[in-house]
């Protein structure tokens, strides 16, 4: 009885003592994904995942308009959340056909919520494929609004705009199109 006694005590105290190691590790003994207190989810530092709609947005010398917007609307965060999310992500030719000087006056703070409500309107929250979509269909997109799919033979266009390519990404799918989808 008394070496069982013995055994217990020396199993606590191991234990305890690991659970002290372990408590006091150093930073490079930790996880590699870590987030910055008080950032969201584009914070997260992942280096063997694949990139998210906004990192794979952020790596196309095509959308640095996009980008931009996204960030001045403070839409980043949630863009780089799980998801599924689908985006239909204009071009920056797609921004230039726009009146002059409607990009940079959207990106002022007085006109957040304007150029929120835009970034809404290109954004669906699930994964939609195109060969799922079907000439006809409309989606309710995050502001509610309703965009409309057409089907010319093989290719698929939202709103007028065709789609010219898809991106799948680790929270979603991007479909790249040469228009800006303005809100009716």
């Amino acid at each position: 009885m008394k070496k069982s006694i013995q055994l217990v005590a020396a199993v606590c105290v191991l234990t305890l003592f690991g659970c002290k190691q372990n408590s006091e590790a150093s930073p490079e003994t930790t996880t590699e994904n870590t987030v910055t207190q008080g950032l969201g989810q584009s914070a997260v530092v992942d280096e063997d995942s694949s990139p998210n709609i906004v990192q794979t947005a952020s790596g196309s010398k095509d959308h640095s308009t996009l980008v931009a917007a996204v960030k001045a609307a403070g839409l980043v965060d949630v863009l780089s959340n799980a998801g599924p999310f689908t985006v239909f992500a204009p071009t920056n030719a797609a921004f230039d056909k726009l009146p002059k000087g409607t990009v940079e006056g959207l990106l002022k703070p007085e006109k957040k919520d304007d150029l929120k409500n835009i970034l809404e309107y290109h954004t669906y929250v699930g994964n939609l494929k195109t060969e799922y979509m079907q000439d006809g269909q409309e989606y309710e997109q995050v502001n509610a609004g309703k965009i409309k799919i057409t089907k010319v033979g093989d290719k698929v266009f939202v709103n007028g705009s065709e789609i010219i390519t898809s991106i799948s990404t680790s929270n979603g799918i991007i479909h790249v199109i040469n228009d800006v989808l303005l809100p009716k």
